[in-house]
């Protein structure tokens, strides 16, 4: 599962701020910042699996888990008020939280890996998606997206690895890291073409996301934390542009994890359904958004 609406959204209206639909270069020290802020979230997942802290981010606060267990959807800002700036960029976090009754893990694993039909569970922002390799503990996968947010229309083709560590036999943690990303210049038309990798508008360099679950009380407690790289947003225009990125980041989110425990809910009993996570010969070699 991927928190695709949230990325799109944040990153577009950050980047349809007045001023700012120029091309944007991604530079060195921006990749660096990002790298040592995708470790240290990673440190921290690690961490929760050997001390005596909470696994679930739900458990630090009692009402939060109150509000999950009753059918609600929680989100929120994981740094600051949902962006950090770095050098030359922006740094979007956030974390929601679900419960999905009558679950299992197999149950949300036979979700979170049908990559091929990512573009129906996610959709319409998610326009394509298919697998691209299977191992015992990894996946491989690309997927396109498309937005409009205000006057913006974007669309962007990711390469995705994503690997499993489980935990125990009650929990366990999924993460996915976009390999590569390209913006597709006018999608949908006949003359749509791939940018090439770190240029464009700088609506999305870089993804990152934190998926943590835990079988408990019938059911399944799943934790979603993504975080995105775009391009910065000048301080003349933070004051009109913050409030809108957090209203969309806080729907956005919500909107995945309910697509997502509908999607758990569809699926039949552990045992019943075929193996959804398998390359397609074919794919090997092709674009997605952009044709062959």
């Amino acid at each position: 599962m991927r928190v695709f609406e949230l990325l799109s959204s944040l990153c577009l209206i950050a980047g349809s701020a007045p001023g700012l639909l120029g091309a944007a270069e991604l530079r060195a020290g921006t990749v660096r910042a990002w790298d040592e802020y995708v470790r240290g979230a990673e440190e921290r997942v690690q961490s929760r699996t050997r001390s005596g802290d909470p696994f679930l981010w739900i458990d630090e606060s009692p009402e939060r888990r109150g509000q999950v267990q009753h059918g609600e959807i929680v989100v929120a800002p994981v740094t600051g008020r949902g962006t950090k700036s770095i050098q030359d960029g922006l740094i979007h976090d956030w974390i929601g939280a679900v419960f999905i009754p009558n679950a299992t893990i197999d149950g949300l694993n036979s979700v979170l890996h049908d990559y091929d039909e990512y573009k129906d569970i996610y959709k319409p922002v998610v326009t394509d998606s298919r697998t691209i390799g299977c191992g015992d503990e990894s996946q491989e996968f690309a997927m396109v997206w498309q937005r409009k947010v205000l006057f913006v229309n974007a669309a962007m083709e990711g390469h995705y690895q994503a690997r499993d560590v489980a935990v125990s036999a009650q929990r366990g943690y999924n993460i996915a890291d976009m390999t590569g990303a390209q913006e597709i210049e006018n999608y949908g038309h006949a003359n749509q073409r791939l940018l090439p990798p770190d240029q464009g508008k700088g609506f999305l360099w870089r993804l990152h996301s934190i998926a943590r679950y835990e079988e408990a009380d019938g059911g399944v407690y799943l934790e979603l934390e993504v975080m995105a790289l775009s391009r910065d947003v000048p301080a003349s225009v933070a004051w009109l542009v913050s409030p809108v990125v957090n209203h969309l980041s806080i729907n956005s989110l919500t909107t995945t994890l309910r697509q997502t425990r509908q999607a758990v809910n569809r699926v039949p009993a552990a045992g019943e359904r075929a193996s959804v996570c398998h390359p397609r010969d074919n794919y090997v070699g092709t674009r997605l958004g952009a044709g062959e």
